[in-house]
């Protein structure tokens, strides 16, 4: 994807893509403050591509349980955390799961505008400190109203349950998805993590911090028996703990440039943003927009299915990437290939440049030219970006 000003047509890469391990709740990371945790990840991005942190134009981070350590612009006490001087303004934004991935999004349009030349986009969620859904239980313990409680709200939809568990189970039974063939899916996602990790495939994308160096989520000892006995969320249904993302804590961020940066600073460019979409999907079944999101996406850019070299569809639950695989008929091989949320994690504001990060160093690993990210979102969103090997 490109910008246009006049004549001039503005371009923007990513030059530098690294994470944290992901950890398990009450993991190794359960203590660290994430600011640390995030500042750690990006004062590792700045020595890594050797820009000097005072031209930076901006920090956009995202984080979706925005209190306690997490409130009043964590990307702000992120980027000062990591040593970035006072002068480097900061955001922090909330697109639910896919805040970092539309935080990358942001870095682009702005870089492709013309209006900034380098980017930081990134996310950190630590669970461990602040559990799903904190900002809406704290205010209705509260006794504040509700964020679906409004009258209009309540006029449109209803005032029926709205849950990512519930639109779990629907999206598994619209798509006829048995729960032994998400247990088949489940424990492949864990096969292929471990396997890359024994590889040593996460090794170049991930920094250190409090002695963590590999993802604490994928488990050896998953097996087909283990996870059929294993009771339903709800009762009834076919959706178990062992079939959906882990609670976790982690970071990640990815440093945009514009080519007149590339140039000023003898950076080198990892992948160029090739096309960018966000949709809106049903806010009931909340989990359904990759589908749209990737359709979207190919025909935005011409670029066919087939032509990608693989896929990240976050794993939120088994049901979300085996409907996209129904309705999109892409090559389960190329899905999530070193694993996904179900194994790895899902550090909620995280994930979207931690995604990133593991699809931009396979794109470079193994020569892929075109990867794929997709990313279901609460409240019924969806964002998708095509990165263009550089």
């Amino acid at each position: 994807m490109e910008g246009k000003v006049g004549r001039v047509v503005f371009q923007a890469f990513i030059v530098g893509a690294v994470r944290s391990a992901v950890g398990r709740r009450n993991g190794a990371l359960a203590g660290v403050h994430p600011a640390d945790l995030g500042a750690a990840v990006l004062s590792e991005l700045m020595t890594r591509t050797g820009v000097l942190p005072a031209a930076v134009d901006d920090v956009i981070w995202g984080c979706v349980g925005q209190v306690g350590p997490q409130a009043s612009n964590i990307g702000r006490a992120t980027a000062l955390s990591a040593g970035l001087p006072e002068s480097v303004p900061a955001t922090t934004i909330d697109r639910q799961c896919g805040s970092s991935q539309q935080a990358v999004h942001f870095a682009a349009q702005a870089v492709m505008s013309g209006t900034q030349d380098l980017v930081v986009a990134g996310g950190v969620e630590v669970m461990s400190q602040v559990p799903i859904a904190s900002p809406t239980t704290m205010g209705v313990e509260r006794g504040m109203a509700h964020p679906r409680g409004g009258r209009r709200w309540v006029e449109r939809f209803g005032d029926e349950e709205i849950s990512q568990f519930r639109g779990a189970e629907w999206i598994a039974r619209r798509w006829d998805l048995s729960r032994a063939g998400m247990e088949a899916y489940a424990l492949e996602s864990h096969r292929r993590a471990l396997a890359s990790t024994a590889a040593g495939e996460f090794d170049a994308e991930i920094v250190e911090v409090h002695g963590l160096r590999r993802d604490e989520g994928p488990r050896p000892d998953s097996t087909a028996e283990k996870l059929a006995a294993l009771g339903p969320l709800r009762e009834g249904g076919r959706i178990t703990a062992a079939l959906a993302s882990q609670i976790s804590d982690g970071a990640a961020a990815v440093l945009v440039a514009s080519e007149r940066a590339v140039l000023r600073w003898g950076l080198t460019p990892l992948a160029r943003v090739h096309t960018l979409t966000v949709v809106g999907s049903d806010p009931v079944a909340m989990l359904t927009g990759p589908i749209p999101a990737t359709a979207a996406l190919l025909e935005r850019s011409g670029v066919a299915l087939a032509e990608i070299g693989s896929y990240e569809v976050n794993e939120a639950f088994s049901s979300v990437p085996m409907a996209w695989l129904a309705e999109t008929g892409a090559d389960p091989a190329r899905l999530n290939p070193q694993g996904g949320a179900i194994a790895l994690g899902h550090p909620l504001g995280a994930t979207g440049a931690r995604l990133m990060t593991t699809l931009v160093h396979r794109m470079r690993r193994e020569g892929q030219r075109f990867g794929l990210q997709a990313m279901c979102e609460g409240g019924g969103m969806a964002n998708a970006t095509l990165l263009e090997l550089a």
